[in-house]
Formats: C-alpha cells, sequence, structure tokens
C-alpha cells in the first residue's frame, strides 16, 4: 500500500459524512492517546492517558492556538478555542480493533464538526487513513486472518438479512475455521510423505498408500463442497442480476412494481411506455436481487426508443437470470418466438402475466420450451410469492444453504479453492499411478500454499493493495 507506515498513528471520519446526530473520528497507533491528551479536556481536568481502557468520557475538543475562554461550566479557564463537545472513549492495545491504541471521538454529525476535530488530529501528527487501514491494521497485527478481513466489507455491503448473516458468519471464523480443517490433514498428508523421503529405508515410517489416498481424497471432497457453495455466495455478496423482458404491453413494468410491492413504474395501456431500463433492488427470500425492466423489444420509432432497445438487449446480455413475460390473453406472436430464440444460452422463467382475463396464449407450447411456466397477474399481485419462490429455487437449487455453512463467493476466494483442488486431486492420481513421493509432495505443498494465501498466512503487497482498495476510509 502505498505511502503505509505501521508506525504511523492514523486517523479517518469513520462514519458517513453529511448531516447526521453523531459522527465519529477513529485514531490508532502507539501516538493515538498522546495527540488525545493535547487535543480533549474533561470536566476534570485528567488527560486520555491516564484513562482506563473501554471507558468513556464527556469532555470538549479544543484547539491551542485560540483566544481565552471560559471552560464550558468548569470554573476553569482554558488557553484554548472549543471546537466540539464531544464524548471520548479509549481502547488500549492489544484489546483493540486494530490491536493498537484506539482512540474514538464522538463528535456532532454535521460534516463541518466532524472536519474541525479532524484537522486537529492531523495538526497534532497523525496521518490520514488510507481506504481500509484499519481492518489492515487488524489483519497484520494477527487479530483477524484475511477471509474474515473480507467479511467486513461483506457486512457493509450487504444487502438482505441472509448476506448480512452470512459476512457475520465469516468474520466469526466459519470459513477459516473450514479451510484450516482442511490445511491440517493435507499437513498430516505430507509429514507422512516427507518422512519416507528423507527415510526411505526406515519401514515403519513409510507412508500407507490407502491412508494417504484416503486423506487425499477427504480434501478434494471438502474443496468441492466449498465450491458447490460458491454460486451462492457470490449472489449473497453481490445481489442476483435479473431482467424483466417480453415485447411492448405484456406487463412488464407491472410486474416489477407487484415485485417491489409500490408503484415504481409508470403503466398505461399505451405500448412502449417504458422507454429506458429502470433497476431497483429487492430482497426475495433472503438473496439482495438486482432487477431491471427493460423497454419492449420492437422496431424503433425514434432515436430515443433505439437507445432503449439496445440498451435493453445489453442488459439481457448480461443478465443472470431472464424473466421473459407472456401476454396471457394474446396468442403468441412472431416477436415472442424470436425473444425465446435469442434467450436459449440463458436461465429463464417464462410468466404468463394477466390470468385474470381470458386466456388465449398456448401454455402447452411454452411447457413444451421452458419445462415449468409461471401464472401470475401483476395488476392484482396474484401469485407473485410464487414467483418469488421459483427465483429463490433457482438460486439455491431447491436448497436454501444454513446460517452456520460458511459460503465462498468474491472471485479470490473462489480461484485459491479451484487451484488448490487440482493440486490435490493431482496428488491423488500421482498416488494411484505410484510416481515418485517427492512429485506428490510437491503437489501437496502447492494446495497448501494457495490456502496459506487464501487466510493471509503468505501474502505481498500488491495482494493486500487488490483487497482493502475496496474498503471505506476510516473501516
Amino acid at each position: 500500500m502505498k505511502g503505509f507506515n505501521p508506525l504511523d498513528t492514523i486517523v479517518a471520519i469513520a462514519t458517513s459524512q453529511g448531516e447526521g446526530a453523531i459522527g465519529i473520528v477513529r485514531l490508532s497507533g502507539k501516538d493515538a492517546l498522546k495527540i488525545a491528551d493535547k487535543i480533549f479536556l474533561e470536566r476534570s481536568g485528567r488527560k486520555p492517558s491516564k484513562f482506563k481502557s473501554y471507558t468513556v468520557h464527556y469532555g470538549w475538543v479544543v484547539s491551542s492556538q485560540g483566544s481565552r475562554v471560559k471552560g464550558q461550566g468548569s470554573g476553569k479557564n482554558f488557553s484554548s478555542e472549543v471546537i466540539d463537545e464531544v464524548i471520548l472513549t479509549v481502547m488500549r492495545a492489544p484489546k483493540s480493533y486494530t490491536r493498537e491504541d484506539v482512540v474514538e471521538i464522538n463528535c456532532h454529525g454535521g460534516i463541518v464538526a466532524l472536519r474541525a476535530v479532524l484537522d486537529q488530529v492531523l495538526k497534532n501528527n497523525a496521518r490520514l487513513a488510507q481506504p481500509g487501514e484499519f481492518t489492515m491494521r487488524a489483519f497484520l497485527n494477527g487479530r483477524i486472518d484475511l477471509a474474515q478481513a473480507e467479511a467486513v466489507l461483506d457486512i457493509i455491503r450487504a444487502k438482505t438479512d441472509s448476506a448480512l448473516a452470512l459476512g457475520e458468519e465469516q468474520l466469526k471464523g466459519g470459513l477459516s475455521a473450514r479451510i484450516e480443517k482442511i490445511r491440517k490433514i493435507l499437513l498430516g498428508a505430507l509429514s507422512l510423505l516427507e518422512a519416507g523421503i528423507d527415510f526411505p529405508e526406515e519401514e515403519q515410517v513409510s507412508p500407507d498408500p490407502a491412508g494417504l489416498a484416503g486423506k487425499l481424497a477427504k480434501v478434494v471432497s471438502e474443496l468441492n463442497s466449498l465450491l458447490e457453495n460458491s454460486r451462492q455466495g457470490k449472489i449473497l455478496r453481490e445481489g442476483l442480476h435479473v431482467v424483466i423482458c417480453g415485447k411492448p404491453n405484456v406487463g412488464k413494468s407491472s410486474l416489477l412494481n407487484a415485485l417491489l410491492k409500490k408503484e415504481r413504474c409508470i403503466v398505461t395501456p399505451l405500448a412502449g411506455t417504458t422507454r429506458d431500463t429502470i433497476e431497483e433492488i429487492i430482497d426475495i427470500r433472503g438473496i439482495p436481487v438486482r432487477i431491471v425492466d427493460t423497454a419492449g423489444i420492437i422496431e424503433p420509432r425514434d432515436l430515443v426508443e433505439k437507445k432503449a432497445i439496445q440498451r435493453s438487449r445489453e442488459q439481457i446480455k448480461i443478465a443472470e437470470l431472464v424473466i421473459l413475460v407472456f401476454d396471457g390473453t394474446k396468442k403468441m406472436s412472431q416477436d415472442d418466438r424470436v425473444l425465446i430464440g435469442k434467450l436459449k444460452n440463458k436461465p429463464v422463467i417464462a410468466v404468463i402475466n394477466k390470468i385474470d382475463a381470458r386466456q388465449r396464449i398456448e401454455k402447452e407450447r411454452l411447457l413444451s420450451l421452458f419445462g415449468r411456466v409461471m401464472e401470475v397477474s401483476a395488476r392484482s399481485s396474484r401469485n407473485i410469492e410464487l414467483l418469488e419462490e421459483e427465483i429463490a429455487r433457482l438460486v439455491y437449487r431447491g436448497k436454501v444453504p444454513g446460517r452456520e455453512s460458511p459460503l465462498i463467493g468474491n472471485l479470490r476466494q473462489v480461484t485459491a479453492v479451484e487451484q488448490a483442488q487440482k493440486f490435490v486431486a493431482a496428488a491423488a492420481n500421482s498416488l494411484d499411478n505410484k510416481l515418485s513421493p517427492e512429485f506428490i509432495a510437491q503437489e501437496i505443498k502447492d494446495a497448501l500454499s494457495l490456502l496459506d494465501e487464501l487466510l493471509g498466512k503468505r501474502f505481498n503487497e500488491e495482494l493486500l493493495d487488490k483487497i482493502f482498495a475496496d474498503f471505506c476510509i476510516g473501516k
């Protein structure tokens, strides 16, 4: 991380900037208490460096460069200017978020007050923290591992209760414990191999091929289980990209309104009312769904419709799931068939809308194409819950993962597990083919190296930059 020095005392505004009741300025580092002594004034005159850990104190942030003012009812005069009335909390090393001395100053939430307090800290030789630097220090100081550090960001970005529960489970070490269990099995296998390599003449230290094969098979199974759940983990973290499409006037916007349970889109009897993509995030059975309503795929009548249709096609192209809506009161048209043809390689939920009116659509034809068809009335919200259940069923493949099941989801973790699984599978294959123990041992070492990187037992500056760059300043 450019400009990073772990010996610096760092500071940042730790709450969202803007108008609010409370804002927090956070310091961490060896000089945090020394700086607090210079800028904080308690009624009794005691200094923060004398406060016990995990104690909270009322007072004022002051500047030593102000005019002489009276001390807010204390009966004393201060050669200082009061910046803000605050609550100061002390958390001493090593029992703090960063395992360093940490001071948090609860100020009034306006941006002017927060920046004034921040400026006083910076004037006393603190450095402005870089994005994620507090959490990175927690990792570097051994309080959390790298998978847990990533979970902090997952919690901050969680859009549903399920995503929050997943982040909390990983922060508690659920995924880390599972990876550690796999590492121990591999280390056991490696020690058996290396004993046989170092002492080939000693029969009692030669590894049992059947026992070794069992260890490797167990590891392959564990890694495969993690990978099988990785798609759900990714969706819970990042959201499922769902696109509603269909020809004009089939009820796409009404369906979005029904799913949102509010009037988000303008709905009229006129075809082509929606002339741009409309995107919202909703919670469907714990799944954060980024749902997009698109303009009807028609021949454009003007430049605006041409742009809208182009955007619709782009959204369909990148969608992870498509809800294809049909007007149940009309027979299938050529436009419907063209859309069906364009979605052959996409996961699709076929929806017949307007079931509260006389039906004319060929439902059997749709069943032969899609296997399952949802029938709804977007106007009256009839069967909308069944549609939500179908979305969840497709995501979870019929099995909702429990909160105790650690899920990997970000690309770094998935890639590490995938590559580790390949090395372990290669080691098992080498064992079956009676190859040299040195080859098998090296493949196990390569797998261990990847798992070590996942947990942060080995890392480089580039890796840390990549992970913590997405964090906000102050976390």
